[in-house]
C-alpha cells in the first residue's frame, strides 16, 4: 500500500543560517494515527507547517496523497487539515459563517448537514450563531477543528491539539479523532500530553534537533526500549543493600522498606528466580512483590536525553 504522505530528504534553513530540519525522511500510512514527539523547538511545527505548505522547504520533496505539495499545490493541500497551534479565527464572524467560509475556500458544495454534523460532535451547535469574539479559549479551539475538517480532508494534522484546552473537550476531540481514523481519515499529531499518545497513537516518531532519531510501532517502540521494574517490599527495612545482592543493582526505596530492580523486557532469563533465592539467604522477609513497565513518557525522555 501506497504512503499517504512520503516525505524525502527534507531541508529547512533559515537565511541566518540556522538549520530547522536535516534530511528527514517519513512515510505516513493510510489510516494510521501518527504522533510524532520531541521537545520544543526540535522541529515539529515546522515539518507539519511545511507538509501543510505554509512554509517553503530549502530542498527535498513531500507527496500528499500522490500529490506534490509544490508542483501541485492546489489539490495537495485540499487532502488535508490543518488545527494550528495558535488560534487564528475572524474574530467578528459567528460559528457557523466562520465554518461554511473554510470548506468554501476549498472548491466545496455548500454542505448544511455535514457542517451541522461536525459542530455537534464538537458541542458547538448552539454556539453556532455565536461571534467567534465572544467564546472562551476551548471554544475558540473546537471552531479550529471544525474549521479543519470542513472540507472532508483525508489527511489531519494536529499540532499540540490539547493545549490549554479543557478535559471535557479533549475527550471529545480524541473520541472524534477515534471516528475519523474508523472512517479512512490519517492523522498526524504533535503533543505534549505523552500519556495521549500512548493511548491513541498507531506509530511514534521521535524528532529532535531538527532530525528524525526514531519511528517505530507504539506497541513494538514499548517492548523494546520499555524497561520493567519489580518493586520487592520488606517486612522490615534496612540501612543498606546486603554486599551478596551488589550483582543485581538494586535500589532502595522508601526509606529502605523497598528494593527495587528494574530488567530488560526482551531477555528470556531476568534473574528474578536468582533474585529472590538470594533474597532469603540473605534474611530480607519479603511482605509484597508487583512490577510496573516503563512508560512511553520514560521511554521518550531516555531517547532525547541519549
Amino acid at each position: 500500500m501506497a504512503s499517504i504522505i512520503s516525505v524525502r530528504n527534507l531541508n529547512k534553513q533559515y537565511k541566518s543560517g540556522f538549520k530547522a530540519l536535516k534530511d528527514i525522511n517519513l512515510n505516513i500510512e493510510p489510516g494510521e494515527i501518527f504522533a510524532l514527539l520531541g521537545p520544543n523547538g526540535a522541529g515539529k511545527t515546522t515539518l507539519i507547517s511545511i507538509i501543510c505548505g505554509i512554509v517553503n522547504p530549502s530542498s527535498g520533496s513531500i507527496s500528499a496523497d500522490g500529490s506534490d505539495i509544490i508542483s501541485d499545490y492546489r489539490t495537495a493541500r485540499s487532502k488535508i487539515g490543518l488545527v494550528p497551534q495558535e488560534l487564528t479565527t475572524d474574530a467578528f464572524e459567528t460559528v457557523w459563517a466562520t465554518v461554511c467560509f473554510s470548506r468554501g475556500l476549498f472548491g466545496c458544495a455548500p454542505n448544511d448537514q455535514y457542517i451541522e454534523k461536525i459542530l455537534r460532535q464538537l458541542s458547538l451547535w448552539e454556539k453556532k450563531d455565536a461571534k467567534i469574539r465572544e467564546l472562551s479559549g476551548g471554544m475558540k479551539r473546537r471552531v479550529m477543528i471544525a474549521k479543519a475538517l470542513s472540507h472532508e480532508p483525508k489527511i489531519l494534522f494536529l499540532d499540540e491539539p490539547s493545549a490549554g484546552v479543557d478535559v471535557e473537550l479533549r475527550r471529545d476531540m480524541w473520541q472524534m479523532v477515534r471516528e475519523l481514523r474508523n472512517r479512512g481519515v490519517t492523522i498526524l499529531l504533535t503533543t505534549h500530553y505523552i500519556e495521549e499518545a500512548e493511548e491513541m497513537a498507531d506509530r511514534i516518531g521521535v524528532i529532535n534537533n531538527g532530525q528524525i532519531i526514531l519511528v517505530e510501532q507504539k506497541t513494538t517502540l514499548m517492548q523494546k526500549l520499555g524497561k520493567k521494574t519489580l518493586i520487592i517490599q520488606l517486612q522490615h527495612n534496612i540501612e543498606a543493600i546486603p554486599d551478596a545482592l551488589s550483582q543485581y543493582s538494586l535500589a532502595l526505596e522508601k526509606e529502605g522498606y523497598e528494593l527495587h530492580y528494574s530488567y530488560d523486557m526482551q531477555q528470556n532469563e531476568n534473574g528474578i528466580a536468582n533474585l529472590l533465592t538470594d533474597l532469603d539467604r540473605a534474611n530480607l522477609q519479603v511482605k509484597d512483590l508487583h512490577s510496573s513497565e516503563s512508560s512511553l513518557e520514560e521511554i521518550f525522555v531516555n531517547l532525547v536525553k541519549d
